[in-house]
């Protein structure tokens, strides 16, 4: 009796010490489309936050003093506005203490409200709807400039820099395609400038013939889409088929590696003319270069769009809780608000409604089978 009660005040002393050297570990959601026609920019979102995980916990992150290790728990929202609200639930459920995403505006919109009633921040790398930060969730953010600029700025350049007159406008129902649409219809005006079409499909359409045929018969010198690749590379090719020698133009959504795979011959010489939301000049460039060659190295493959703004997205999320000394939303979220980090993209700071500052595009266009980079607009 007298060797066991020398021993509990030994295991007592012993349990406290392993709980007090336990590492904290901090849960990050990320959501996107891991299955479907947008699979391979959820992939390269992913593989972004991973990066930005592993490149965490390997340099022993501190918060408060003390060691963290982070815990990426992704799940695939099949950019279905349906399934993206079912796993911002099963994200609240699993307790993360951030969320990075959704890609698609018509996932991110829906379920930044479950997020906002758990308390959880939230960041976007890629919605561009100005829905999602104009609902006033005070944990809403994102790190690439909106549909308004994207709309409006390749809507000027249509008129003003392509010469565009007779345009026909596409997009694909979704809050995304719909948006920027809008946007660029608000701005393609000037002396003769007429939307002579405005026709719609849906984001898993593969036959375009009956709307195709139909703008054929109106002549338009340039074609705008709202939509993704996995639509708009189809969408060129039959452009290509019918004799429609326009003009192409889409947002960010059509601004990927993989339009050259997707649109093959229908991607023409510098026919193409698309902006990605985000951009970089000078020294920044060389930085941006660094990261795609080591995610080229770790993950084999090409970065595709948004991965380094999903990375800088956690990279931020984490610099936030650094500062605040807590991995606790209500005591980081401030500090997230008032962000001031230096990141691949560039600088990266929130207005008062979670938009960055001063967000950036990047006009490409395609030539000899490459995405070309035209210039950055700010």
């Amino acid at each position: 009796m007298q060797f066991t009660t020398k021993l509990i005040p030994l295991a007592i002393a012993l349990a406290f010490a392993a709980s007090a050297s336990a590492q904290e570990v901090i849960k990050i959601g990320h959501a996107g489309p891991i299955s479907g026609a947008s699979a391979h920019l959820g992939k390269d979102n992913e593989n972004g936050a991973k990066m930005a995980v592993e490149e965490l916990n390997a340099k022993g992150f501190l918060i408060n003093g003390k060691k963290v290790k982070f815990e990426l728990i992704t799940e695939d929202d099949g950019a279905d506005p349906k399934q993206g609200t079912a796993v911002a639930q099963k994200l609240v459920d699993a307790h993360v203490q951030g969320v990075i995403g959704h890609l698609n505006s018509g996932t991110t919109v829906p379920a930044s409200k479950i997020y906002n009633d758990a308390g959880i921040p939230q960041i976007s790398p890629s919605s561009t709807q100005p829905m999602y930060t104009k609902q006033g969730f005070p944990g809403a953010f994102r790190v690439v400039a909106n549909d308004n600029k994207l709309g409006g700025t390749l809507g000027k350049y249509a008129v003003t820099k392509l010469g565009a007159k007779n345009i026909a406008v596409i997009d694909d129902r979704t809050a995304y395609g719909q948006g920027v649409a809008g946007e660029f219809v608000k701005s393609a005006k000037g002396p003769g400038v007429t939307i002579v079409a405005k026709e719609f499909t849906t984001d898993k359409a593969t036959d375009f013939t009956a709307i195709l045929t139909s703008l054929k018969a109106k002549k338009p010198d340039l074609v705008f889409f709202g939509g993704m690749d996995a639509v708009g590379g189809p969408m060129l090719k039959q452009m290509k088929a019918l004799g429609i020698n326009a003009k192409f133009m889409g947002g960010d959504g059509v601004c990927t590696e993989a339009m050259i795979r997707l649109a093959g011959d229908g991607l023409g010489e510098g026919n193409v003319t698309c902006a990605e939301a985000g951009g970089v000049i000078g020294a920044q460039e060389k930085v941006l270069a660094d990261f795609s060659a080591r995610f080229k190295k770790r993950f084999n493959v090409d970065v595709q769009l948004y991965a380094p703004y999903v990375y800088d997205s956690v990279m931020v999320m984490a610099q936030a809780m650094q500062n605040a000394k807590s991995a606790d939303p209500v005591k980081y979220l401030p500090e997230l608000k008032k962000i001031k980090y230096q990141g691949v993209t560039g600088l990266i700071q929130f207005d008062d409604k979670g938009d960055i500052k001063d967000g950036a595009l990047t006009l490409f266009t395609f030539k000899g089978g490459k995405r070309t980079k035209m210039e950055v607009i700010k």
